[in-house]
């Protein structure tokens, strides 16, 4: 969150001491996104003959020249156009005395490669990928963290203005309204104060030249719709409309800021489980949240899950509607399943829940189950004065469904040890559970009755004699009629299911 002191603060802090010679801050990399236009090109000669805030605490300041690096990227999309600016910055950068590195992608085959997905965004994702890479680089090459890099794009106050209308458009909450953040991690945008046009008479004030997109003019782009055609309308208006804008933005993004904070902390206490690829929620008190946090916790849990998937307002509404029901499904974007199911959210992603791989379980020994979880097994010997029943009995009501004692025999295994097979639950298979008085019934059917969801089941646990043999116990249900501990036990059979 920004503080009171951070936004209205004149950045001069009292009794403060400079920040040492040996502080990475002062020796980290500086990468400047140059496209050849009239901001970007702006963005350069500040950096290399002016002061540029880049939010390390020092205020507007010069940036040491050795710090800097240039990267232009070359997006493939214009032909001889888009070569010509790759040297026209390369020439730029080299006359300023900057390293200078251009690469070459090809967005058209990256976005027929990412159906669904713009030529615009593939292409904004491309950017940023390489410049993350490069400002990573050159860390390692300098030693210093990271954390320290900054990588400082041109974007203006038009450009803000512009992307609140297009986010306007498409329907966007808080966050899109926000507009283009000031910083977000290492990217910071020191020009998102200045208009285009105050950057195009500082590059004539300097005798600076810079290169104009011929695909700017083309409508067909929403932001240049936006630019040319939504923007100029209501600037008539209102002549301030850049400013006035701004304001707004400004304004979203600190409440942004703290009601991401509040549904951060309210996700935390909502969580009732977090695996690879999937997330478990408490769907009761998820309905009794306020909407507006409840809506920011289930954003927040499917981007946990799917982080690159393009969220409308619309998922984020339907899975709050499931929430109301106590009960259905849907597919979010990226494939992700959503349901609400005895009482719990959930949400997985193509990667979660991987159906359990069949494995012996060596007696005594563990197993690892590769999803976080481990099964153990034990062998307990009865003594002349123990009361096998009895010591099964409290050891159920003790330790649930997740740990059984068993006896070890009838389980297939003996005094000295052996060996169980343990895989997910297979078709029509059939056990005899404890109560029915040895009569089976479908493995399918006792998920059910515990209120197992259907997509969990590949991954319960269930234990056998071997690999086609019976059921010996089902992790997080009950115990077998065969495997129960009767007075003539001799040597207890202990199973633990750890990481449930």
């Amino acid at each position: 969150m920004t503080s009171v002191a951070k936004r209205y603060g004149t950045g001069t802090v009292r009794f403060s001491r400079p920040a040492p010679a040996g502080d990475p801050a002062l020796r980290a990399p500086v990468v400047l996104m140059v496209s050849g236009g009239a901001d970007s090109c702006a963005l350069l000669l500040m950096a290399a003959t002016s002061s540029l805030d880049v939010d390390d605490g020092r205020g507007c300041a010069p940036i040491a020249r050795e710090r800097l690096h240039v990267l232009h990227v070359n997006h493939g999309l214009r032909g001889i156009d888009a070569e010509e600016d790759a040297e026209f910055v390369a020439d730029l950068a080299a006359r300023h005395g900057i390293p200078c590195t251009v690469r070459f992608v090809d967005v058209p085959a990256l976005a027929d490669a990412t159906p669904g997905e713009s030529f615009e965004s593939v292409a904004r994702q491309v950017r940023y990928e390489e410049a993350t890479g490069l400002a990573n680089r050159l860390c390692a090459e300098v030693g210093c963290p990271r954390s320290a890099a900054r990588i400082l794009t041109g974007h203006t106050a038009d450009d803000r203005c512009e992307t609140f209308f297009m986010n306007a458009l498409k329907g966007a909450g808080p966050s899109g309204l926000s507009s283009i953040p000031r910083r977000r991690n290492r990217i910071v945008r020191p020009l998102l104060d200045r208009t285009h046009d105050d950057l195009c008479d500082y590059l004539r004030m300097h005798g600076v030249v810079w290169r104009e997109d011929a695909t700017n003019a083309d409508t067909r782009y929403l932001r240049n719709y936006v630019r040319h055609v939504v923007v100029p309308a209501a600037a008539e208006r209102n002549p301030r409309l850049v400013e006035a804008v701004a304001t707004s933005c400004d304004l979203m993004a600190d409440e942004d800021s703290f009601m991401t904070s509040v549904a951060a902390r309210a996700l935390r206490d909502v969580c009732r489980r977090a695996d690879p690829g999937a997330r478990t929620l408490d769907a009761g008190r998820l309905a009794a949240m306020d909407v507006a946090v409840a809506r920011r916790v289930v954003r927040m849990a499917l981007l946990e899950v799917a982080p690159g998937a393009r969220l409308e307002a619309r998922h984020i509404a339907r899975v709050l509607s499931l929430v109301a029901a106590g009960e259905g499904s849907f597919t979010a974007p990226l494939g992700v399943d959503v349901s609400v199911q005895y009482g719990l959210l959930r949400i997985r992603g193509r990667e979660g829940g991987a159906v359990l791989r069949g494995a012996w379980l060596d007696v005594p020994g563990t197993l690892d189950l590769g999803d976080g979880r481990t099964l153990t097994a034990s062998l307990v010997a009865v003594s002349g004065a123990d009361d096998p029943p009895g010591l099964a009995r409290t050891f159920a009501s003790e330790r649930g469904t997740s740990s059984a004692m068993l006896d070890a025999e009838a389980s297939g295994v003996s005094p000295t040890g052996g060996r169980l097979w343990v895989a997910s639950p297979q078709p029509g298979e059939v056990l005899c559970p404890l109560g029915m008085h040895g009569q089976s019934k479908r493995l399918s059917d006792l998920l059910q009755d515990a209120r197992v969801p259907a997509r969990d089941r590949p991954s319960v646990p269930v234990v056998r004699t071997g690999a086609t043999g019976p059921v010996v116990w089902v992790a997080g249900v009950r115990a077998d009629e065969r495997s129960r501990v009767g007075p003539a036990t001799k040597t207890l059979l202990v199973l633990n299911l750890h990481g449930a």
